[in-house]
């Protein structure tokens, strides 16, 4: 007999109750997607997060009280902490940009599609980010960043702490390449490209791919 596998435990945090309304009955479609509560403020999901455990949070970027970003940086620093999906209305949003440095997988529009909604949500607690680097590459370029020779000099230290081989994949992750793709670039297999991102990650202390795309970035290796 085949194992059960337990649905995808998702919390919703809007403050627009019509938006928490739709995403419900979009994922409540999906067999092996469960809403399990929501939340009209960040300032509830820590209590939320602790009484439902979800895999995924959809968290709304602007909220009146405790907004999404501070409650996302918040949430991705507790130990297990679920994974981060921010809602947006428009794509060029710097507070969004903030939101993945802080370790959320990804975001989506408002407008979204539903079933593609549901295909985030399936990726995200599968361990995938949602936002691919290429996708944060042009983000980056909409946002101006105001203190970027500080970044810069901050994310060249941070990757300082790599060896060669690790910092060639990092770049080749900033360039949007896939595993398949890096080991073609580096003449390694796919089993060690995964070796090297783990280590990165583990490293760097960071959360997902786009962390290290947005490092990469912010060190300049890509321009």
């Amino acid at each position: 007999m085949a194992a059960v596998t337990e649905p995808i435990g998702v919390l919703l945090v809007d403050d627009d109750p019509l938006v928490r309304s739709g995403l419900t009955m979009m994922l409540g479609g999906a067999d092996d997607i469960r809403v399990l509560g929501e939340a009209a403020d960040g300032a509830e999901v820590p209590a939320m997060v602790e009484k439902h455990r979800p895999d995924v949070v959809l968290m709304d970027i602007r909220m009146p009280g405790l907004d999404g970003l501070a409650a996302t940086e918040a949430l991705r620093a507790r130990p297990s902490a679920p994974e981060v999906i921010v809602l947006t209305t428009f794509d060029a949003d710097r507070h969004v940009l903030r939101a993945l440095r802080a370790g959320a997988a990804g975001f989506l529009l408002k407008d979204t599609p539903p079933a593609e909604i549901v295909a985030a949500v399936r990726q995200v607690a599968g361990g995938l980010p949602v936002l691919s680097p290429a996708v944060t590459r042009r983000l980056i370029a909409h946002v101006a960043e105001s203190d970027g020779d500080r970044r810069r000099e901050t994310a060249a230290g941070r990757l300082a702490l790599l060896n060669d081989r690790e910092r060639d994949v990092a770049v080749e992750l900033g360039n949007g390449r896939s595993n398949a793709e890096i080991g073609a670039a580096l003449y390694l297999s796919v089993p060690t490209i995964k070796t090297h991102v783990s280590s990165i990650l583990t490293k760097l202390q960071l959360n997902n791919r786009v962390q290290i795309a947005l490092l990469v970035h912010d060190a300049g290796l890509l321009d």
